[in-house]
This record gives structure tokens, sequence and C-alpha cells, in this order.
């Protein structure tokens, strides 16, 4: 995404991307780097064509101060309306009334979402915010709770080999200035499958970054992409992120199932086999032999609509709830849902 024009005391950027988490509690989303300092993923449509940039802790602060400032007049707003600061649709029209030109703001609406759910959560964007020096991180963090002192969650996207090469005491410091979670892009431990899509990791470098930022306090989620290694390389693509996530023993380990996209490296450069898709039936059997590899203590997510398979009922085979389910203790549950899926699919 281009740099946004942004002037005025009302004005600050917004990145297009975020997990669908931090969609689902309705983040604030607070712009800190511009696009991706990789940007080499051949599976990967984002970012594509754009150059990364670090912001100046001094912008970022201001796009923070920016949002404060709408923050307080919707409040003001609410307040005059006898409303003790909550916010309806009638103090939201006399707000954009007063301020016709933020109309068309990408990041308002958000910002509007944000207050409205309570706060309580904010996502640092775009692909990699621990790229930035400590002390700008830190610095950017700590002026953020003090403008938004609701805020009980700070997330951001982190790269493994980022945060394999950050110093300890570098990331204790960050997640003692208040971010929470890192959501991290392992897509495979398989060390082939790895460099086949340019990920610039190996997995060495997914374990210690992983148990890197689980030694700093961190919250970690990790995505993995069934069918990233079609049905070539099926078996050692799970077999291998089921290894690679048993080192890292991660909180959350989230699934992305992978489809060609037009547009990406990958797609682009592919014959007609690579582009051969799994069945259903195919996808299930992967996840099946991941999870059924796993011994790990986490909980494993399906909170995306590319979690399409349904069952017998008709009904989605895997919840797609942000939490997922917990293993040990839902593994065998899980599995047997696959199982059934499986059956249903062949």
């Amino acid at each position: 995404m281009k740099k946004q024009n942004k002037t005025g005391p009302w004005h600050f950027e917004t990145g297009e991307y975020r997990p669908p988490s931090e969609g689902g509690s309705s983040s604030l989303l607070v712009r800190l780097t511009r696009n991706c300092p990789w940007n080499h993923c051949t599976f990967c449509a984002m970012y594509k064509g754009e150059k990364f940039e670090l912001r100046p802790p001094s912008e970022i602060i201001s796009d923070i101060d920016a949002m404060g400032r709408i923050a307080s007049e919707l409040k003001e707003i609410s307040h005059r309306s006898g409303r003790n600061g909550t916010l309806t649709s009638a103090i939201v029209s006399e707000f954009f009334r007063k301020t016709p030109d933020l109309n068309f703001h990408p990041g308002v609406g958000m910002l509007i979402s944000f207050l409205a759910a309570g706060g309580k959560t904010a996502f640092l964007q775009d692909a990699d915010s621990l790229i930035m020096k400590a002390e700008d991180l830190v610095k950017v963090l700590v002026h953020l709770k003090s403008v938004f002192p609701s805020i009980e969650r700070i997330t951001s996207y982190g790269r493994s080999r980022t945060l394999a090469r950050k110093p300890a005491q570098d990331l204790a410091r960050i997640h003692e200035a208040g971010l929470d979670r890192i959501h991290i892009g392992l897509e495979t431990g398989d060390p082939d499958l790895l460099k086949l899509i340019k990920k610039g990791s190996t997995p060495e470098d997914h374990v210690k970054g992983g148990k890197k930022a689980m030694a700093a306090g961190f919250q970690v989620s990790e995505y993995w992409m069934p069918g990233l290694g079609g049905k070539a390389r099926s078996k050692d693509h799970a077999l291998n992120t089921a290894k690679v996530l048993n080192l890292i023993n991660p909180h959350y380990i989230r699934s992305r199932p992978f489809t060609p996209r037009p547009g990406t490296i990958f797609y682009e450069n592919a014959g007609p086999n690579s582009l051969d898709p799994m069945t259903p039936k195919e996808q299930l059997r992967e996840i099946h032999q991941t999870l059924e590899a796993l011994e790990l203590s986490s909980r494993i997510c399906f909170d995306h609509a590319g979690n399409y398979w349904s069952g017998p009922d008709g009904r989605l085979l895997l919840s797609q709830s942000y939490e997922g389910y917990a293993f040990p203790e839902q593994k065998a549950q899980v599995l047997a849902r696959i199982e059934t899926g499986i059956q249903y699919y062949s």
C-alpha cells in the first residue's frame, strides 16, 4: 500500500492488512512501517510492487495523536448529547457533518469501530514491526498506551528471521512496553519447500525466532499453510511443519490453506502440474497428518474462510473461532472431526 497524503490535524495513515482475529476484535490499526521488508515470498500477493519504508517515530506518534483527537471529539459530542461517551450513529453523523473531509478517510471507520467496541485491542502494521529499532518501537508503544489507556492487547506481525536476530533484551523491552502478541508466518517447516517459496527463513530460523518470542513473554501465533507443497510434497510438508511447531510450542497455531493466486510469482511461474489443486479429501488428510504429529500445548485455530470444509450435516467441519481447539485436550476430537470430513469427501 502506498504512502497516503497526510495533512491537517485529523489525518493519519492506515495500512491495508491485518489478521482476521484483529478485525474480529475491532483493533486499532497503527501503521509503523510501510509494506514488507522481505517481499519475495512467491505465494504472497500482499505488498507486491511497493517499497518498504520504516516510518519515523515522530510521524507515527503524530498519527496516534490525530486518532486521539478524533476519539476525543467523538466523546465530547457523545457527552453533549447525554450519551456519557458511548457512540451512536447520530453522534458519528454529527462528527462527519463537522469534518466532511473525513468521510472518505480509509481509517476513520476503523477508528470508530475500535472505539465502539471499547477500545481494547490494537494492531501494529504493516508486515514486520519488530524490524524497527527497539528504542523507537518502545517509544511508540508507550505513547499509544498513554493516548488510548483502554487498550488491553497490542499485536503485530513479525518475521521469524527478524525475531531470531533481535537481541533477547530488546524483545523483553518491547514486550514490557506493551506489545503482547506476535503473528508469525511459518507457512511450512519443510526446508526444501521454504526455499521453493523463497520464504527467506529456514526451519532453524522459525524455531529460534519463535522460541525467543516465547521466552520474551509474547503470545505467539504461528500460521501454517496446508496444501502449500501440493500433492508431491504433502507428507514432507505435514511432518516437518509439525516437527518445527513441536519445538516452538506456540500459544496459537492458525491454519491458512494455500490457494494459488493470480498475480503472485508462484502462480505466474507455475506450470500446469504445479497448479493442480489438492482435493478437499487430500487437504484434510494432510491436515490430519500434521495435527496427529503434534505433541504440544497450543490452541489450533481454523479462523479463516479458507478452512471451508463441511461435514455430512452441511455445517462447517471445524470451528472458525479465533480461540480454536485446545491441544492436547481436544486433539482426539479434532482428529475425529477431520476423519468424518475425509469420509464425507470420499
